[in-house]
């Protein structure tokens, strides 16, 4: 089943009138939603997988992630002054949530103390 409205309309190039260009944005944003909210899954998944509290914010992936995040953005024509931040952030804020999640995992097992 094709959900219509994630169908593109047109690029940027061919874009006539704002309300071309807002249909995009629109669709563009349906599309990230869908993508963010699936990552968000994966930090559920971290916080089960993860042994203790202290391996949910990673100073190494982090990095890693930003520079594979300047590599994608690179090739694809996106600005770092855009993409840096919007990781940051988003990196940020499933780190946050991530923690919750652990906790609520660990409030649930009586069995799993933190050392």
């Amino acid at each position: 089943m094709t959900d219509n409205r994630l169908e593109s309309r047109n690029t940027a190039a061919t874009c006539q009138t704002m309300a071309d260009v807002r249909y995009e944005i629109d669709r563009l944003d349906r599309m990230l939603v869908a993508l963010i909210a699936e990552r968000q899954s994966f930090m559920d998944a971290a916080a089960r997988i993860k042994g203790h509290r202290g391996l949910v914010r990673d100073e190494a992936r982090i990095a890693d992630v930003i520079a594979k995040v300047a590599v994608s953005a690179e090739k694809h024509g996106l600005s770092m002054s855009i993409a840096d931040p919007v990781w940051r952030t988003m990196m940020d804020r499933c780190i946050a949530y991530e923690f919750k999640a652990f906790d609520a995992l660990s409030a649930k097992s009586p069995s799993s103390k933190e050392d």
